[in-house]
């Protein structure tokens, strides 16, 4: 017979049955959010890792700009493969807690199968011990990016994910500050400095599985398939179609796959960009630019969510994607240190775009809501595709700031669906009708028998005082 700590974490949830958890208020999400965020810092971290790796593989293993492009094509060619494959069906069959775990395993396995590679000098295990990690973080992003969306009031979903999201930012600000401090400082490119890299993945690998643990024993509150059709219907008079003809979701996804595509060869060029600009000839030194650039692309979050707390998420979102288009052209035509601060930039504005998509595009889909997330999600390969493109490209052109134009013209495909969800109907009123929701903004008669007086429908009165509603 099980013990009764073990009966308590259950891991089996149904999908055919209602719980509360569409209906969570502000107080009551607070500590699932919180938990989740962490995992937003987590592949942040290591997102921005591979960034300031990606130079430094050509410096020390003298491969091309094209062949280093492997990492990323290694890390984000995994995300499809989590999201609508076994992450997707852990999630569908299981829930958000068994894919956590799931994701957390991999995570960790990959950080030590990262261990010898380092040691050894081998690009082509590295990228293998890669390609697990982004199984890992492939699905934790397609678990944690739904739910954080839909874990408390759809009305703040934009804000909720972007304001997680922003914790992402940090930790590619620190990557590369570790980077250029701890890993390549005093050693340059030399194979010491990919050695020093080990220690890193040791602890990320010790972290991630205590961090498993934790989310084992946490009471984190399932949300349903039915759960999800509920809140549907409650906030949109909109019929839901059948997934084939969910033709806003398909868009949503090859808006994602173009931007995330673009900011991956931005930043994972970036210090080749710099370098060969004439900002600086020292690869720490562009590691610490890239740090810079990173920190942009967080404060832009922040920046993002205070928006969007007076303007319409999708408002926002259509001016931040149309900034990323204007100010990386001068950085294809400008040099030194005008060209990287056009760089900057584009980062700062890139911020908010990836989990905008994420809010905006599982807008309606109700109970397809876990099956729609996994195609939004599916579609970060774009960061395996664009890279390569832009490497070869900088290899013929023998210019990374002229090769820029790749990325441009991915942010320009992407553009079109910020266009369709502020001008055409079918998309602009779905929208809208979650953002003027009330679900989960009363406080329900349970939280008033345990003497919580202070409701949400006080702060959503404040708030409807406050927005502006364009």
């Amino acid at each position: 017979m099980a013990p009764k700590w073990l009966k308590k974490n259950q891991l089996k949830s149904t999908n055919v049955s209602r719980t509360n958890a569409a209906e969570l208020t502000l107080r009551q999400s607070i500590y699932p959010l919180m938990l989740v965020t962490i995992l937003f810092f987590l592949w942040g971290f290591s997102y921005g890792l591979l960034d300031t790796l990606n130079k430094h593989f050509q410096n020390t293993l003298g491969i091309t700009r094209a062949r280093s492009s492997g990492l990323q094509a290694a890390y984000f060619g995994a995300y499809p493969l989590a999201s609508l494959g076994h992450a997707n069906w852990l999630l569908r069959h299981y829930g958000y807690k068994v894919t956590f775990i799931w994701g957390l395993t991999l995570y960790g396995v990959g950080a030590l199968v990262a261990w010898p590679c380092l040691v050894h000098r081998s690009f082509g295990g590295f990228c293998a011990a890669i390609f697990i990690i982004g199984n890992g973080l492939g699905s934790l992003e397609t678990a944690a990016n739904p739910y954080i969306t839909v874990c408390g009031p759809p009305r703040y979903s934009e804000i909720r994910i972007n304001l997680s999201q922003a914790f992402n930012g940090i930790g590619t600000v620190l990557a590369p500050v570790i980077g250029s401090y701890a890993i390549f400082n005093h050693v340059g490119d030399d194979a010491k400095a990919l050695q020093n890299t080990q220690w890193i993945y040791l602890a990320i690998a010790c972290f991630v599985f205590v961090l498993a643990v934790v989310f084992y024993f946490s009471p984190i509150p399932e949300i349903t398939d039915a759960d999800m059709e509920f809140q549907a219907a409650e906030a949109s008079s909109a019929v839901v179609q059948p997934f084939r003809k969910q033709y806003k979701l398909f868009h949503a996804t090859f808006a994602q796959f173009c931007y995330t595509g673009a900011q991956v060869a931005i930043a994972g060029y970036f210090i080749n960009y710099v370098t060969e600009a004439g900002a600086t000839s020292d690869s720490a030194v562009g590691s610490r630019y890239l740090a810079g650039a990173q920190g942009c692309f967080a404060l832009g979050r922040f920046a993002g969510v205070i928006l969007m707390k007076f303007i319409r998420p999708r408002w926002v979102f259509l001016v931040y994607l149309a900034m990323c288009i204007i100010f990386i052209i001068p950085a294809v035509t400008e040099r030194g240190n005008t060209g990287m601060a056009m760089l900057f930039i584009v980062l700062f504005f890139e911020s908010i775009i990836f989990p905008t998509i994420v809010a905006l595009g599982m807008r309606g889909l109700g109970k397809y809501s876990k099956r729609g997330s996994g195609f939004i999600v599916g579609a970060v390969c774009g960061g395996a595709v664009v890279p390569p493109i832009l490497g070869a490209s900088a290899d013929a052109m023998k210019s990374t700031p002229k090769a820029m134009v790749v990325p441009m013209c991915f942010f320009i495909m992407a553009f079109s669906y910020a266009i369709c969800v502020n001008f055409v109907p079918a998309y602009r009123d779905v929208a809208d009708s979650f953002s003027e929701a009330k679900i989960g903004l009363q406080t329900s008669d349970e939280e008033v028998g345990n003497g919580h007086a202070v409701s949400d429908k006080g702060v959503l009165e404040q708030n409807e005082k406050k927005e502006v509603k364009f």
